[in-house]
């Protein structure tokens, strides 16, 4: 399994609308980036995800699951550009702060901190299962600590 963070600015796409979709999830469209494509083609379904509130609140606020592969994106006819289906899996019982993140000596890498900009994003496991505990879940089994 691979871990990856998606960004939204809540005004755009939140959290709350994500969960509202329920188990169908929803497509993770309009990235016009090369870099996060490239991220969305690598990623298999049941992958987990950080939803993070970028702009407002700057905190990861809950995790979504893969459910889709990357395929074109309907929001375009440009060929180039793809997307992945992604589902609510669950609330982040502490919403992780930007600030918190970066604070974390353990997290220094992480591309959050390093890549501020990119708006999908890699996520290794020991910084999955740092920022899930930093939020009060185990990170593997996603329930509370």
């Amino acid at each position: 399994m691979q871990y990856w963070l998606f960004k939204s600015e809540p005004f755009k796409w939140s959290w709350d609308q994500q969960k509202a979709k329920g188990d169908v999830g929803e497509q993770w469209d309009g990235i016009r980036n090369y870099l996060a494509r490239n991220n969305m083609r690598a990623m298999k379904i049941g992958d987990r995800a950080f939803f993070y509130h970028s702009n407002e609140g700057l905190e990861v606020v809950g995790i979504a699951e893969i459910c889709a592969l990357s395929h074109p994106d309907t929001t375009t006819d440009d060929e180039r550009w793809d997307c992945v289906d992604i589902r609510a899996l669950c609330d982040m019982p502490k919403p992780v702060t930007l600030k918190d993140v970066k604070a974390n000596p353990a997290l220094s890498k992480m591309s959050l901190v390093t890549s501020m900009r990119l708006s999908v994003q890699p996520v290794l496991p020991d910084e999955w299962m740092e920022v899930c505990r930093m939020g009060g879940l185990n990170g593997e089994t996603l329930k509370p600590l």
